[in-house]
């Protein structure tokens, strides 16, 4: 079906989980991971200083990097993030979170973002 494996199974975990409780948001993540690799997002972490509230809870369908400073924490579920990016999110008190630990978290996508 798909290439790459990790695709597939996040595929699948996303469409398992928009199944179980008609959430739109786990959908649309869906429609994204499937995609072109082009359209795949890379977000600094200036950028969601700009478009976050503190403690927010985010999910990136791309990947999350370390250019800039974040302000506030936040909740990030990303499909990859480098080192530095977590160092600092936690360093404010943030989390970053599987996709799973997010599913299970907010299984009705309730104040879960997507950005990117």
């Amino acid at each position: 079906m798909f290439a790459n494996t990790l695709v597939d199974n996040t595929v699948w975990i996303l469409r398992k989980a928009a199944k179980k409780s008609k959430a739109p948001i786990w959908r649309d993540l869906e429609d994204r991971v499937s995609g072109p690799r082009s359209t795949k997002s890379e977000v600094n972490l200036g950028k969601l200083a700009q478009v976050t509230k503190a403690s927010e809870v985010i999910v990136v369908p791309g990947k999350v990097l370390g250019t800039g400073n974040l302000g506030h924490k936040l909740t990030v579920c990303a499909f990859s993030i480098s080192e530095s990016a977590t160092k600092k999110i936690t360093d404010l008190g943030g989390d970053v979170i599987s996709l799973d630990t997010l599913i299970t978290k907010y299984p009705d996508g309730k104040g879960v973002r997507i950005i990117g």
